[in-house]
């Protein structure tokens, strides 16, 4: 899908009315449209024909006609029923496909946008609530449309016929059928809005529930290690409860439209057979045998259409909930605004903060006030100090995670408020606390994104980062499948697995945030091991908790409240008796009491 195609779907589906995105969406495919609802219309012939044929049957028995005319019918009725299944065919391979290639262009724009939204965004809203838009959602607008466009289109197709044919043969009978449709257009409009806001209520509770069902799974050890499962299943059952109560509200309303929308239609059909007949008797309308049953028949045709369709309410109003919200993702203003602005070619990684300030949404003061730093190309960096510092915030700004709220933050020289992030990031790498690793093989987890990387690449990154030899002995070396998350593997070597993703694409700047810190200490030398190779020739900024990782960064600035209140080498640190060395009294006299 191209860009142009993303762009197009994302503008269609961020329109204020979900039926009018949707007639959009499909008519994108023009060609195909055309071509299902004309097979759609040979196909339905039989359904508004047979009716007449039926009628001239009748009459032909009534008044003793000819058995050569019978088996004329009889031919022309079996000629339009065979043509049926061809065409019923060609309908269902155009409309399908442009349902199924609708549905693909909603969740590759949802795909899209998620990744231009801002680090903020997905910091608030809950990865399982996404996952229920760009599965659930759109799949909800797949079966609306599904079922209801066939019915929808059959009504139609009934109605012109049944029109087109009582014209010819009783057009005094035509104001009758004028009924049925307003008493549809009724229900429909005194059924639909209920319908709307309890589907959103029930969308909301299962976004909500799906977001528990989430936090769960996530914190499976944390609820194991201290024996909550009692209180993660009652977690969840309140979210399950809370989808059940709005899930019956909904289920009673859809009852009351199927009752209401079948007994209205039968009432209607009932009427117009004992009109006609009476019409017949009386001779207020010179109407024969044959002619009462195909009115009759027009009628309970055009009123069971209509009955399907009102039926088909709370599908549609599923429908469209789902595309409402779609919507509020592609409407999201929160971006991360890269378009038009400048790439980058090459960097040499000196990064200059001056004056930056950042404050995070409703938060009451900075996170980081007024930093100014100069950060040569291939130096290293360390930020230290107590949680709430301002730590990781001053890697988020560096990484473009979030701007500046005041201040400018410089790349060999260019605001990076001027550049295109993404381009940036091509010379960027980032070892978190935590690697995060996909479910595949770890040559795939390694080559992420490259698509060039050649073996001997791989395997040199392999090899700097010390992982080449626990790899090699893997059963499958690196064709292992890691699991979820890497869960097939321990935190050390996940963790020089990501040094080696880092390695092998040769940034120009290096993140290090809290890198070794959840790491044994056998598994933290091979770490610190592989990160001094990782960090030769590179600008490094490294946030790190244990000092001991950081003695020979070629600065380290000590953060407090949000303000850097010392900087300097480790032992310029230490003889200048400030926060630092108590920092580093402290954990020393922890590791002197262990």
């Amino acid at each position: 899908m191209t860009q142009k195609a993303f762009t197009g779907t994302i503008r269609i589906a961020q329109q204020p009315r979900p039926a009018r995105s949707v007639l959009r969406l499909l008519a994108r495919r023009p060609g195909r449209m055309t071509v299902a609802i004309l097979a759609f219309a040979l196909k339905e012939i039989p359904l508004w024909f047979l009716p007449v044929v039926t009628a001239e049957i009748i009459d032909l028995v009534a008044t003793g006609g000819e058995v050569s005319t019978v088996l004329v019918w009889f031919a022309i009725s079996a000629a339009l029923l065979i043509q049926n299944y061809p065409n019923h065919i060609v309908y269902t391979r155009n409309f399908m496909t442009v349902v199924r290639d609708t549905g693909a262009d909603l969740r590759n724009a949802l795909a899209a946008r998620l990744q231009s939204l801002s680090i903020g965004y997905h910091t608030r809203v809950s990865a399982s609530i996404m996952q229920t838009k760009v599965v659930r959602d759109v799949e909800n607008i797949e079966l609306m449309l599904q079922q209801v466009t066939h019915p929808l289109l059959s009504a139609t197709m009934v109605l012109i016929g049944a029109i087109a044919m009582t014209a010819i043969a009783v057009p005094e009978f035509l104001p009758v059928y004028a009924l049925a449709v307003p008493i549809a257009l009724g229900l429909r409009w005194a059924l639909g809005r209920r319908s709307r806001v309890r589907n959103e209520v029930f969308r909301r509770e299962v976004e909500g529930f799906a977001a528990r069902v989430g936090e769960m799974a996530s914190l499976m050890p944390v609820t194991r290690a201290h024996g909550l499962e009692q209180t993660a299943v009652s977690r969840v059952s309140a979210g399950a409860d809370g989808v059940r109560r709005a899930g019956l509200h909904l289920d009673m309303l859809n009852g009351h439209v199927a009752s209401l929308s079948w007994v209205t239609m039968q009432l209607l059909g009932l009427g117009c057979l004992v009109l006609a007949a009476v019409f017949a008797l009386t001779g207020i309308l010179p109407i024969t045998p044959g002619e009462v049953v195909l009115l009759s028949t027009y009628f309970a045709l055009l009123t069971q259409g209509l009955t399907q369709l009102l039926m088909l309410i709370p599908v549609g109003a599923r429908g469209l909930e789902s595309m409402r919200s779609i919507a509020e993702v592609l409407q999201e203003p929160d971006l991360e605004q890269n378009a038009g602005k400048r790439t980058v070619s090459s960097v040499t990684g000196h990064v200059e903060l001056q004056h930056v300030s950042h404050r995070y949404e409703g938060a009451d003061r900075d996170a980081v006030h007024d930093v100014s730093l100069d950060i040569p190309a291939g130096q290293t960096v360390a930020f230290v100090g107590s949680s709430g510092s301002g730590k990781s915030t001053m890697l988020n700004l560096v990484l473009g995670f979030v701007r500046p709220t005041s201040g400018r933050i410089l790349l060999d020289g260019a605001d990076m408020q001027d550049l295109d992030l993404r381009a940036v990031r091509r010379f960027v790498s980032v070892v978190p606390q935590e690697s995060v690793l996909f479910e595949g093989t770890i040559r795939e987890n390694i080559a992420y994104g490259l698509d060039d990387a050649t073996d001997d690449r791989l395997r040199a990154a392999l090899r700097d980062a010390n992982a080449a030899e626990f790899v090699d002995s893997l059963p499958d070396g690196w064709n292992t499948v890691v699991g979820e998350r890497g869960a097939r593997l321990s935190g050390g070597q996940r963790q020089r697995l990501a040094i080696a993703r880092a390695l092998v694409r040769d940034p120009r700047i290096l993140l290090l945030d809290e890198a070794t810190s959840a790491l044994d200490p056998e598994s933290e030398e091979l770490v610190k091991d592989a990160l001094n190779r990782l960090m030769a020739g590179r600008t490094t900024l490294v946030v790190a908790h244990r000092l001991s990782t950081v003695r020979q960064a070629d600065r380290i600035v000590v953060l407090e409240h949000g303000r850097i209140v010392e900087a300097g080498a480790h032992d310029a640190l230490l003889a200048a008796s400030g926060r630092y060395a108590h920092l580093h009294a402290t954990q020393s006299g922890s590791g002197n009491a262990r």
